[in-house]
């Protein structure tokens, strides 16, 4: 499949599960366009092992996020009624409660598809369906400007969680190259020395 990273992210109208507890209709990430940057992650399945890991990583950095004018958005297949439960669930028992960001039910697995990473697959054979694998979302993730272009996007299979620290690092590089006019090289991080996209800027960085 091509790549989405220089194209139109999307577009997609859902039920989404916000701020923790309230079940909302026609959930889209257009209402961020001309204001926001979007992380959109997906992740496998609610009350599962590594997923509760990267939910809860995710929202202790919510905070990081908002600085940098980002809405964070989390889904996956289950239904909002999976979602909700699992936001009802303590922590302690697997759940997510507290978490605050919104978490979208992709439940026909259409968005999953869309930004291509629904994993599984179906095949007709003599009039009937046979489903290979789970079609639920492998660990997929994309930033989106505010004009609602993917810049970035990385896709993990089901047993690799992410590193959210990475996820905001390239916030700030879009962010620095939006503002500065600079490209970020390999491990760079906010603060360091960036380059202009020149001969001489090349030279200029590494003298």
């Amino acid at each position: 499949m091509r790549t989405l990273v220089g194209g139109k992210a999307p577009k997609f109208s859902a039920t989404a599960v916000v701020e923790g507890c309230n079940i909302v209709q026609n959930f889209s990430l257009e209402q961020f366009f001309g204001k926001k940057y979007v992380v959109l992650f997906f992740y496998p399945k609610d009350f599962t092992f590594v997923c509760p890991t990267e939910i809860w990583a995710f929202q202790e950095k919510l905070q990081e996020f908002e600085k940098r004018d980002v809405a964070l958005v989390g889904c996956s297949t289950d239904s909002e009624f999976s979602h909700f439960a699992w936001l009802e669930t303590p922590r302690e028992r697997g759940g997510i409660h507290g978490v605050t960001f919104p978490i979208v039910a992709d439940i026909n697995k259409t968005i999953a598809n869309a930004y291509g990473v629904l994993a599984g697959y179906e095949e007709n054979d003599d009039g009937t369906t046979k489903v290979t694998g789970d079609l639920v979302a492998y660990r997929g993730l994309f930033l989106i400007d505010r004009k609602g272009i993917v810049q970035h996007c990385v896709i993990n299979n089901m047993p690799l969680g992410r590193s959210v620290d990475e996820a905001l690092r390239m916030v700030d590089a879009l962010r620095h190259f939006e503002e500065v006019g600079e490209v970020c090289p390999a491990n760079w991080h906010s603060g360091q020395k960036s380059m202009k996209p020149t001969r001489d800027g090349l030279k200029e960085f590494f003298r």
